[in-house]
Parts: C-alpha cells; sequence; structure tokens
C-alpha cells in the first residue's frame, strides 16, 4: 500500500470518479434525473441527491452531507479508513491503465497458446 501522505489522500479523493464508483464499483441505486447523475444516500436512503463532477463529490440534499469517494466506500462497503483506501487504490488511473496493459499482453499470451 501507498503512504497514506496527504497528496496521496488528496489523489483517491479527487482523481477517481464518483459517478463511477457509484454506479459500476460499489453498485449503488443510481440513475438520470433532470440532467443530474443521481443516488441513493447511503445514509437517510434518499434519492435528493447530486453529483458535482467539478469537486467530485456526491451531496445529499435530505440529510445535508457531502460524499467523496473515500467517505462512500467506508459506508457502502462498512470498511474502516484504510480498509476504504485499500479498495480505492487500484481504481487510481495509473493502476486501472496498468491493469489493462497486463490485460492485453495476457489476451496477446494466450492468442499464441490456442496455436500450439
Amino acid at each position: 500500500m501507498h503512504p497514506l501522505t496527504r497528496p496521496y489522500l488528496r489523489r483517491l479523493r479527487n482523481e477517481i470518479d464518483v459517478r463511477t464508483l457509484i454506479a459500476e464499483v460499489l453498485n449503488m441505486e443510481h440513475r438520470h434525473s433532470g440532467g443530474h447523475f443521481r443516488f441513493l444516500c447511503p445514509l437517510c436512503r434518499e434519492f435528493n441527491t447530486a453529483v458535482n463532477p467539478k469537486t467530485n463529490l456526491g451531496r445529499c440534499f435530505c440529510c445535508s452531507r457531502n460524499f467523496n469517494p473515500i467517505d462512500l466506500v467506508i459506508l457502502v462497503k462498512d470498511y474502516d479508513f484504510l480498509q476504504a483506501v485499500t479498495f480505492l487504490e487500484p481504481l487510481l488511473p495509473e493502476n486501472v491503465q496498468k491493469r489493462r496493459q497486463a490485460a492485453t499482453l495476457f489476451d496477446f499470451a494466450n492468442l499464441f497458446k490456442a496455436d500450439t
């Protein structure tokens, strides 16, 4: 695991798209309504929410809470802070790119195995 420095934690909060995290990683109930991405608040269970792409924060207008990616993982997965950071680390853009490259190399290598 990467050292937990302020810049690193800031990267986890800002570089992991909160909409993708909600919809594709945490599989939270969500919808598009009125041109806004809305999600079911993990605290009050209301859909009176929105995501601000500029700040990468989710906001619940019922319980007046903001959620960054770390907060959401803690709440949805019932993880502690360190578990949430460990969960999010592979989702940083450079780690996603490394996994894609590794998968591509694996697929390429398997092409040659199929011929033998």
